[in-house]
């Protein structure tokens, strides 16, 4: 396995709730980062969190995706990070907290003669 040591993990916390121009606001970060050929985001739905207000949100699992805390996950090295995250300013107005840490990376070895799969092709 190798490691790349100039990764970074930029994690946003939100509502699965919030939108933004009719659009969940989670949705709209990974279409950002896609566009912008960020190395991967995901989105993960809690089940139970709470925020600034300090009320716990929790639902039921089939609510979850509407209703419960989100996170977004994205990799990439800390700089193409930081210009990401100056380009999130009108859709993080509506809520949420930005968390950028750095991190490792681990990628298995290819075996020999084989090579990744391109962007954007299914893995």
């Amino acid at each position: 396995m190798a490691f790349d040591e100039t990764s970074a993990r930029l994690t946003i916390h939100l509502s699965g709730s919030a939108v933004w121009h009719h659009k969940p606001v989670y949705a709209e970060i990974v279409h950002r980062a896609r566009v912008q050929g960020l190395a991967g985001a995901s989105v993960f739905h809690g089940i139970e969190g709470y925020g600034t207000h300090l009320v716990i949100h929790q639902d039921k699992p089939s609510r979850l995706r509407t209703h419960g805390p989100c996170v977004v996950v994205v990799v990439d090295v800390e700089e193409r990070l930081r210009a990401f995250l100056d380009t999130l300013d009108d859709v993080l107005c509506v809520n949420g907290v930005a968390v950028l840490d750095r991190t490792r990376v681990q990628k298995p070895a290819m075996p020999p003669g084989e090579k990744r799969p391109e962007s954007g092709a299914a893995e």
